[in-house]
């Protein structure tokens, strides 16, 4: 009787325990793999250590997905092909990148997506075709290359520098603090000679202020006198003018005597042609003047 009892026990713990099984089964198929997926591709020109397969894939820190496949490109070698798993219905747009990032210090990696804006497209999946979404270099990436570019700065300037301080440029640095000691030395030297320059440069301005005085005060003589020599040729020349006027005057009488003696020299001539015995005995008597009788 217990023996029967055990047997039916234990295949009534079978049969629940089955039915459960596929109930969790049907649960499982029916809830939790019940959404649907997209795939996408991520070209990383970067190094993908730390990322391994099944590795998250998050969406401004929400889990949306997993890493599928890693691989080298085939069609570039310096780019490592990612194939991520992403769920539909996450807003992956033409504007989203993805890049990676780390778990604190643990060195394990997965894909963040970022930079969709509101307005941006979607990134639509065509039949037969994967998608790619746009890669950015990550923290460490950048970081590594802005460090290797400061690096190769700090070369260059380290170069320079030992290029400044070379030998010749320092004995040329030494030469020329040489001669700027030498010139302060002489300026100072010359303090006196300049100060005693500015004194006499201050004298002669005040004796040049002086002449410019002078040379004013002249100024006004030479005007009155200019005024006086303008009266003094003004009365000159009245009395000039009078005496040319009565000098011509006397000049047209003494012409008009000169042409009366013409006249006179001229009858005298004429009368002798006439009568030259006239000249030694006096033959022809001469003609009556005016009013008086033959």
């Amino acid at each position: 009787m217990e023996s029967k009892v055990n047997y039916t026990i234990v295949g009534l713990f079978v049969v629940l325990l089955t039915t459960g099984l596929l109930g969790f089964a049907y649960w499982l198929a029916k809830h939790g793999g019940g959404e649907e997926y997209s795939l996408y591709r991520v070209y990383m020109n970067e190094s993908v250590a730390g990322l391994t397969t099944d590795a998250s894939v998050k969406y401004r820190g929400v889990e949306v997905g997993t890493v599928t496949r890693m691989e080298l490109n085939p069609e570039n070698t310096e780019q490592v092909m990612l194939t991520l798993r992403i769920k539909q219905g996450t807003p992956v747009k033409t504007d989203t990148r993805a890049r990676i990032k780390f778990y604190g210090v643990t060195g394990l990696g997965y894909i963040e997506l970022q930079g969709s804006s509101k307005d941006a497209p979607v990134l639509k999946v065509e039949e037969g075709k994967i998608p790619v979404i746009a890669s950015m270099p990550s923290t460490f990436a950048r970081l590594d290359e802005g460090l290797s570019e400061l690096a190769d700065k700090s070369v260059r300037v380290l170069d320079r520098i030992d290029l400044l301080l070379s030998d010749a440029n320092l004995q040329a640095f030494s030469e020329l603090l040489g001669e700027s000691k030498r010139l302060v030395i002489q300026l100072r030297q010359q303090t006196e000679n300049i100060g005693a320059l500015i004194d006499e440069g201050i004298t002669t301005g005040r004796k040049i202020s002086v002449a410019f005085a002078g040379i004013e005060s002249s100024a006004g003589s030479v005007e009155k006198m200019s005024d006086d020599l303008r009266l003094t040729y003004t009365a000159l020349g009245r009395d000039l003018r009078e005496d040319l006027h009565i000098s011509f005057v006397r000049m047209r009488q003494l012409l008009d005597n000169l042409d009366l003696l013409t006249r006179d020299l001229r009858l005298s001539l004429k009368r002798l042609e006439e009568s030259p015995g006239d000249l030694l005995f006096k033959r022809t008597r001469p003609k009556p003047g005016p009013g008086e009788l033959p």
